[in-house]
């Protein structure tokens, strides 16, 4: 009995076995997945972003978004048209709006006509717009003396049609101080254009502009004077050869309308001669 009373206590421990990754398992692993895989896509949509240009864009948008239509005749129905319109091939319309591409109607084929001259007129207005500005710009090359006067020459092609602004410079002045009296810049200037103008018999129109003077004058001569300047322009490039019937408009904006965005800076004084589009 007192062996048993010295003997040591036994002790039990039971452990609790927990098993690998839960009750969730594994799933982690999938989701961090899905985040790696959508952290690639939009770094790489950026990238596409940054490396291609507009019209790449659009394309791009256009081949995920597509806009055109399986059939252009067909409904798509069932119904009592067997899925054609009543404007098919078969139904024989009369009326332009009925006539379809192989039977089409007198006036559905003149307008599809009107609609072709345009868009071929159009893109050789556009071209011969290109080539003044082109043969313009291209004297630069020619001597110093032209480089220095197309310092004052800027062109931009807009919708109505080639604007050539000619704008006064610091040291260089196209009109004498406060008057209309042009100088030996804006004569060379007016020669030179006369000799590009040539190139094509698009019609013409000439408006002058001026920067903002005080308001403190009693007469404020801008209206006066920047029609005068484009009358004065009109008058050198007939007299260097261009045809007067050439000449559609003549208008002074005084300062209505600054290049740039201090009305007072002398990069305001300027005169442009619009070679017009033959489509307007």
């Amino acid at each position: 009995m007192a062996a048993q009373g010295n003997a040591a206590p036994v002790i039990i421990k039971r452990k609790k076995v927990v098993g690998g990754g839960g009750h969730h398992g594994g799933a982690w692993k999938v989701a961090y997945a899905d985040f790696v895989t959508a952290m690639m896509a939009f770094f790489l949509l950026m990238w596409l972003l940054n490396a291609t240009t507009e019209k790449q864009r659009k394309g791009i948008s256009d081949y995920f978004n597509p806009t055109i239509p399986v059939n252009r005749i067909s409904g798509g129905g069932d119904g009592a048209f067997g899925g054609d319109s009543v404007f098919s091939e078969e139904t024989m319309a009369y009326t332009g709006a009925g006539a379809t591409g192989r039977k089409a109607s007198a006036s559905t084929s003149d307008t599809a006509g009107q609609e072709a001259g345009k868009g071929e007129a159009g893109g050789r207005g556009q071209s011969e717009l290109e080539d003044v500005e082109k043969a313009l710009l291209a004297r630069g090359g020619e001597s110093n003396t032209m480089e220095r006067l197309l310092r004052h020459v800027v062109t931009k092609v807009t919708d109505e049609g080639l604007v050539i602004e000619l704008f006064d410079l610091p040291d260089a002045p196209l009109f004498k101080d406060e008057t209309a009296e042009p100088t030996p810049v804006l004569l060379a200037l007016t020669d030179l254009l006369s000799e590009v103008l040539g190139l094509t018999t698009n019609e013409l129109a000439v408006s002058g502009h001026l920067h903002a003077l005080p308001v403190t004058l009693i007469d404020n001569p801008v209206w006066n004077l920047s029609a005068e300047r484009a009358q004065m322009t009109r008058a050198r490039l007939e007299e260097a050869g261009i045809d007067p019937a050439r000449m559609q408009r003549i208008s002074g904006f005084a300062d209505r309308k600054p290049a740039v965005a201090d009305p007072a800076s002398l990069r305001n004084n300027r005169i442009e001669v619009i070679l017009l589009r033959r489509d307007r």
